[in-house]
């Protein structure tokens, strides 16, 4: 794998570029899978296809969809699930409100399934 900001070869589970300190998919300068040029809006890559719109550097650091969504299931009345992700003002409000008695945890549990939940921060749960 390829840096996508300076394009310098990389660990396919390198954290950061030792050569330019960036994730190695935050760039848009190169492709990750060829090493081409590719200019700053390209959804693919003109050499070699791959698509350079799903990549998401920043994935792995959201919290984790397992977790979530058994604390959803088994305390989501009590806004565990929230506390989890880091919206610690809505867990309180759903701790004080019963889960919006039930109709309000239900919603999160059905947005967790279908992928939908984001943590504090705005990232998408990670399924590992």
């Amino acid at each position: 794998m390829y840096c996508r900001n300076c394009g310098n070869e990389v660990s396919d589970k390198a954290i950061m570029c030792v050569a330019c300190g960036t994730p190695p998919k935050a760039g848009d300068k190169f492709c990750y899978n060829c090493k081409a040029e590719t200019t700053a809006n390209a959804t693919i890559c003109m050499k070699c296809g791959v698509s350079l719109k799903d990549v998401n550097p920043v994935q792995a650091e959201g919290k984790d969809w397992l977790t979530a969504l058994l604390l959803c299931f088994f305390l989501g009345v009590f806004g565990a699930h929230r506390f989890y992700t880091g919206h610690i003002g809505l867990g309180v409000v759903q701790l004080l409100t019963l889960g919006g008695c039930g109709i309000w945890a239900l919603i999160d549990f059905i947005l967790i399934i279908v992928g939908n939940f984001k943590d504090a921060e705005g990232h998408l749960l990670v399924r590992k």
